[in-house]
C-alpha cells in the first residue's frame, strides 16, 4: 500500500507529529492503515528555538499528535488533539480514509466492544504499569498484566483478521515494552502477543511508522 503522506497542497488532513512519541505514532498507524492522504508535519518538543508560534495555534498545550482537517466551506480549520480523538475521528469517518478501512460501522457489535475493550486497557492499564516497570517498578505486575493481554488476543489482529483502531493504539507501547523487556514465556502466557507483534511489524502500515534505530520516547 502507498502511503498516506501527500505533498500536494490541496490535501485536506495535515498531520503535526514527533516521530519519537509513542501516542503520536497511535495516531500515524491509524492515518496509514486507513489510507487517509495526509500532509506530515514535524515539530522538536524539546531543544533551542522552542516550539513555532503555528504549533501553538493549534494546540495550546503544546503536545503531539494533533490532526487539523480543512474545512471544505473555507471555515476555520476542524482540529484534533489528542491521540484517542484522532483514533475516534479516523473511527467515526470525520478524517476521512479509504472507504471501510478503520470504521467502527464496519466491525460486529461485538467486535466494536472488543475495540473499546483494548483501547481502556491500554490506556488506562498498559501505559502506567508499563511506565512503572520501565522507571524501576514491578516487572510481575507487567507481566500479569500482559498475560492478560494475551489470554483477549484473538489473532493474527488484536480482535481478528483486520486491523482496528485497537491495534493502532496498543502497538507503539507493546513494541516499546518488547524492545526493553522481550515477551516471553509459553503461548499461554506472552506467546500470541509475539506472534502478534511480529505480524504488526509485517504490516506495511505499521512498519512505516517504527521508530529508526536509536533513542526514542516510551511515553
Amino acid at each position: 500500500a502507498k502511503s498516506g503522506v501527500d505533498t500536494n497542497n490541496n490535501v485536506q488532513t495535515q498531520f503535526v507529529t514527533n516521530k519519537r512519541c509513542p501516542f503520536a505514532q497511535k495516531a500515524w498507524i491509524a492515518l496509514e492503515s486507513s489510507e487517509c492522504p495526509y500532509e506530515m508535519r514535524e515539530v522538536s518538543l524539546y531543544g533551542a528555538g522552542g516550539k513555532p508560534d503555528w504549533f501553538w495555534e493549534l494546540n495550546p498545550k503544546g503536545t503531539v499528535p494533533i490532526v487539523a482537517v480543512k474545512n471544505g466551506s473555507g471555515g476555520e480549520d476542524v482540529v484534533f488533539a489528542d491521540s484517542e480523538l484522532i483514533l475516534d475521528a479516523v473511527g467515526d469517518g470525520r478524517v476521512t480514509g479509504k472507504e471501510g478501512l478503520l470504521l467502527m460501522s464496519e466491525l460486529s457489535e461485538e467486535e466494536n466492544a472488543c475495540v473499546g475493550q483494548w483501547r481502556k486497557m491500554i490506556s488506562k492499564q498498559l501505559v502506567p504499569v508499563g511506565k512503572s516497570a520501565v522507571l524501576g517498578g514491578s516487572l510481575p505486575k507487567l507481566r500479569s498484566l500482559l498475560k492478560e493481554l494475551n489470554s483477549m488476543l484473538v489473532g493474527p489482529y488484536l480482535v481478528g483478521e483486520k486491523i482496528t483502531l485497537a491495534d493502532c493504539a496498543a502497538f507503539p507501547f507493546l513494541w516499546r515494552i518488547d524492545q526493553e523487556f522481550g515477551f516471553g514465556g509459553s503461548a499461554k502466557d506472552e506467546g500470541k502477543l509475539r506472534a502478534w507483534l511480529d505480524k504488526c511489524m509485517d504490516t506495511t502500515s505499521i512498519k512505516r511508522t517504527i521508530p529508526e534505530q536509536g533513542w526514542w520516547w516510551w511515553w
